[in-house]
């Protein structure tokens, strides 16, 4: 070793920092979070955020993800009813020098959030890397989703005011440029006071204003008023101040894009479904799609599982049967459900057998979501049904069995314990042979939370969709029976059936039996009825909000 280099012991200690991530959350939608948030949340040792933030960005976190609350409760505070706030500058300096990846979330854009800024500050003071990911502006992204324009053809300058901060210097100069359109953060209770503000400031009573409560949310309310009646619209309407720690009011003031436009561009309040809570009786991976396609309505899906799933009482049936496929005992196999295909990859799985052990064999699924969930596995299914995805459909494009070009005559069908024999007959009738396996056993599923039931009992949800007639008996038998106001959906006349054998007025019926149109009918109800409240001269109301005994109205 050279004499003149300094050893190891000599060398300084590197302090080990981590990066913090100041992101936007937007303003309510999780929809609006931009691709390099969900990346960086994805790649947080620490999520830090206030409750209602953390809401919207959690589900792009990893599992394991430390969020630490910035909300407690001490023995002596809990004592007198009142939360401990943490210094969230604090949390995030702390995390950041153990050398962990930290995302501080925040409302709307951390570039407008006074609190992020100086907790930027105090991490540049000490040298900890930070970077900023923007979000969309609450005061822009509320009046979009409420079909405020803030600019029109015209081009008028738009003035952004925080009216739990201004100034009466900040009042007066927007007031005196009469024709800007004027965007105003604050609380219910504050947002009268800010329009009198503006009338003093010189703006005239008469200048139209929106106030929209809960933006970008299934939440969203929005009120049409001028700056000299909102105080008496308020005052009518019974509104109610705004909750500790609710997200900003946001108020648009100006001739341009507030109430002269609204009604042709309310967009996302217009929707079918609109703040509609829609029971969906079903997991969350089986309710995706569903429910996926009930939030492009404007609905709050609530997923409850009424099945449950466990194995087989006796596996031998099912072993044999797996242990054939590799031995090329079976020419077809006919999957009528996700589970089917679930039961049969854990089963490979527990084999050491991977989707290759289908070669040679022809694949049947009975619609597309069994056959996305083969796709998954590694399977692209030769038939799938043409028409009604159903098991008469499935029977509808299957080959007769023809002894010249089927040298296996024999179909491995892996269905639940309960399944009808509607298949197996049709393929016995076409000359096939048929080995019907149980391959899963379904199970009343365990009764869904207090509150839940209660909302299901007392009104509490828009509607329910039922998607079999086992959906309507498990739930009914694990959470009682759906209250009279809440719209009852049914994928079919046995269905329906069912619903009524058990005291429900069924007011949809899908056309077809496929999910996808029963939520397709379901939002064309909520249409009809939204056009006949405003034919009526009604507000538009939703099913849970009418009078307690109300009769329904049923639809043809």
């Amino acid at each position: 070793m050279n004499p003149s280099s300094p050893t190891p012991s000599a060398f300084p200690a590197v302090a080990v920092q981590g990066l913090v991530t100041f992101l936007g959350a937007g303003p309510g939608d999780p929809g609006l979070l931009t691709l390099r948030a969900v990346e960086a949340l994805a790649a947080a040792d620490v999520l830090i955020a206030e409750p209602e933030v953390l809401d919207v960005v959690r589900t792009h976190a990893r599992a394991g993800v430390d969020t630490p609350q910035l909300t407690v409760a001490d023995e002596k505070s809990a004592a007198a009813g009142v939360p401990v706030i943490r210094d969230a500058a604090n949390l995030v300096m702390e995390a950041a020098r153990s050398g962990r990846r930290v995302v501080r979330a925040v409302t709307g854009d951390p570039g407008l959030d006074g609190n992020a800024a100086a907790e930027m500050l105090a991490c540049a003071n000490e040298g900890i890397p930070f970077e900023v990911v923007p979000g969309v502006a609450t005061a822009v992204g509320v009046p979009a989703y409420a079909g405020v324009p803030l600019r029109g053809d015209k081009g008028a300058d738009v003035r952004f005011v925080d009216a739990r901060h201004a100034s009466p210097r900040c009042w007066a100069e927007v007031g005196a440029s009469e024709g800007s359109v004027v965007v105003v953060s604050a609380t219910l209770e504050t947002v009268a006071a800010a329009a009198a503000e503006l009338v003093s400031a010189g703006r005239k009573p008469e200048t139209p204003l929106t106030v929209t409560v809960g933006g970008t949310t299934t939440r969203q309310r929005t009120w049409t008023a001028t700056l000299g009646t909102i105080a008496q619209v308020f005052k009518q309407g019974k509104v109610l101040p705004s909750p500790e720690g609710a997200r900003p009011v946001i108020a648009v003031v100006g001739e341009q894009g507030a109430a002269a436009r609204r009604e042709e561009l309310a967009w996302f309040e217009s929707k079918p479904l609109f703040g509609w809570r829609v029971l969906v009786p079903r997991t969350k991976e089986q309710a995706a799609s569903l429910s996926d396609q009930l939030r492009s309505y404007g609905a709050v899906p609530h997923e409850v599982p009424t099945i449950a799933v466990e194995p087989p009482r006796t596996p031998q049936q099912m072993e044999r049967a797996v242990k054939g496929l590799v031995t090329g005992r079976y020419e077809w196999i006919a999957f009528t459900s996700v589970n089917a295909v679930k039961a049969v990859r854990e089963k490979f799985e527990e084999y050491g057998l991977d989707a290759r052990a289908f070669a040679g064999i022809k694949v049947a699924a009975v619609g597309e979501q069994t056959a996305a969930a083969l796709v998954e596995f590694g399977v692209k299914p030769d038939l799938v049904p043409s028409g009604e995805q159903s098991a008469a459909g499935l029977l509808e494009d299957w080959p007769p069995y023809d002894p010249v070009f089927d040298p296996i005559d024999r179909v491995f069908l892996p269905r639940a314990d309960i399944a009808t024999e509607t298949l197996v007959a049709g393929l016995i009738e076409l000359g096939w042979e048929v080995d019907d396996v149980t391959a899963y056993r379904t199970v009343r599923a365990s009764p869904p939370p207090a509150d839940t039931r209660e909302a299901i009992k007392g009104g509490g949800f828009d509607a329910v969709l039922f998607t079999s007639s086992s959906t309507v008996r498990n739930l009914v038998g694990i959470a009682g029976k759906p209250h009279n106001v809440t719209v009852i959906a049914c994928i079919g006349p046995a269905t329906a059936k069912t619903a009524e054998e058990h005291g429900l007025r069924v007011d949809v019926l899908s056309p077809e039996p496929s999910v996808g149109k029963l939520a397709e009918a379901l939002a064309a109800y909520g249409e009809a009825r939204r056009e006949a409240a405003k034919e009526a001269g009604e507000a538009v109301a939703r099913p849970s909000e009418r009078r307690p005994g109300a009769r329904r109205r049923r639809t043809t």
